[in-house]
């Protein structure tokens, strides 16, 4: 199995210019996951785009984490309802 790429929280804060607290917040909410090694935090390669979106969420429109975690949960179950229609559609011999 090969293992995820990641960086380090430090790393990615730098990068994007932003606080290691933003991150730590967003992990306890369930929005990213952060990977521990020792005393380092990480992020994977694949949360990066999501990581972004939530960036631009907090410091460009000035969403709280509780609107940011609200308006993920709604765009996921958008997106699970479209997949069901999609299916049934497929069903109907559409």
């Amino acid at each position: 199995m090969e293992k995820a790429k990641k960086i380090s929280v430090e790393q990615c804060c730098i990068y994007y210019q932003i606080e290691t607290s933003f991150m730590q917040q967003l992990d306890e909410h369930g929005l990213i996951e952060l990977k521990r090694s020792g005393k380092k935090a990480f992020i994977t390669y694949e949360q990066l785009s999501d990581l972004e979106k939530f960036i631009r969420m907090h410091y460009d429109m000035e969403i709280n984490l509780e609107g940011i975690e609200a308006i993920t949960h709604l765009l996921n179950r958008m997106h699970r309802l479209q997949q069901e229609i999609k299916k049934l559609e497929n069903e109907l011999g559409r």
